[in-house]
């Protein structure tokens, strides 16, 4: 595969946060959004890098922004997939909060692992085996709980180059026209919802190279 000259000399770091994927898994860590964000401004720093675009799908989304917004200067653009913006949480997210931490992390995991396979889900299914029930849970309660100021709120007071990118099976959304009335850009995957970058991958690609020239 040829090389893209327009990403030459372009540092690209994929991150697996705290309690997911081959991060380590630490039963003394918060695992809420703003948690996330200050390991991920950390690192940032740890780093040296002086200025980045970041990119964060879903709940990654909500933690994306509030890094943009710790970091005035370093983030230069800013690019969400279907983040949460807002306290209530999700379709994934509300019956895991809705358990109490002990009772979901000794039997309540499994069985989301199992209803998500039995509904055909087998991305959700995927990305449960490959998580911390600790952090799954504790992740989703920050999400029902929301952030003070909201996501939302911080999202559109950013004035750097901003994108969201939504799935065309989750549209129609009136949300969506108002962040374009706030200056954010939006890009549209066809044939995908909120799983996007399995359901159109090469549409999900797509849309990111167009965010981030």
């Amino acid at each position: 595969m040829a090389a893209d000259p327009a990403l030459a000399g372009r540092r690209r770091l994929l991150v697996d946060l705290l309690g997911y994927g081959f991060s380590d898994r630490p039963e003394d860590f918060g695992y809420r959004v703003e948690d996330h964000a200050d390991t991920l401004t950390a690192l940032i720093d740890g780093l040296a890098l002086p200025r980045i675009d970041l990119l964060g799908h879903s709940m990654g989304g909500a933690i994306a922004i509030v890094v943009a917004a710790r970091n005035p200067g370093r983030v230069g653009r800013l690019v969400l997939s279907e983040p949460n913006l807002d306290a209530g949480g999700g379709f994934f997210s509300q019956p895991i909060a809705a358990q109490g931490e002990a009772d979901y992390v000794a039997t309540g995991h499994a069985e989301m692992v199992r209803q998500a396979v039995a509904g055909g889900n087998d991305v959700w299914a995927a990305s449960l085996r490959l998580s911390s029930p600790l952090a799954v849970h504790r992740g989703s309660v920050s999400l029902v709980r929301g952030g003070d100021p909201s996501w939302r709120r911080l999202l559109e007071t950013l004035t750097i180059p901003r994108t969201l990118i939504v799935g065309a099976r989750s549209q129609p959304d009136p949300e969506t026209d108002r962040l374009q009335a706030c200056g954010v850009a939006v890009r549209v995957v066809a044939g995908a919802g909120h799983s996007m970058a399995c359901e159109n991958p090469a549409g999900y690609a797509a849309a990111i190279r167009a965010a981030l020239p």
